[in-house]
């Protein structure tokens, strides 16, 4: 395993070198933010797809993106049997999280915004698939 000194020298020679996308250390490989929303998306479960989320956050603007992949990962499990007042109180819950921080400057906000959307469809999926 590379140090974290090893891994920012890493980084800051990528970033030199003009390489688009850049990497991070996820599930001690290193990932670019679409690889990791891929791996999220490949998971057999919305637990699965949540743990590597958590694993791999970045505490910034790009968790919004790893967050959505969760988002329709679990969502995949309860969204088509919501009637019409179940999928309004999922959007009012998501909705929450979108207002919870509105006021606050900087992009870990955006990481809390997108923990809490993917925290809803979390739930959501857990009863549904309790209710089987």
């Amino acid at each position: 395993m590379l140090s974290k000194c090893c891994l920012a020298v890493l980084a800051v020679g990528l970033s030199v070198a003009g390489t688009p996308a850049r990497a991070m250390v996820c599930m001690d490989k290193s990932m670019t933010l679409d690889e990791v929303a891929d791996t999220i998306s490949s998971q057999k479960s919305c637990e699965s797809a949540m743990k590597v989320f958590k694993d791999c956050e970045l505490t910034a603007s790009g968790d919004v993106e790893l967050g959505a992949a969760v988002e329709k990962k679990c969502e995949a499990d309860f969204k088509p049997g919501l009637n019409a007042s179940q999928n309004q109180a999922y959007k009012r819950e998501m909705h929450a999280c979108d207002i919870k921080y509105r006021n606050k400057s900087g992009t870990m906000y955006l990481s809390f915004t997108a923990f809490c959307r993917a925290e809803v469809a979390q739930r959501y999926s857990e009863r549904a698939l309790k209710a089987r």
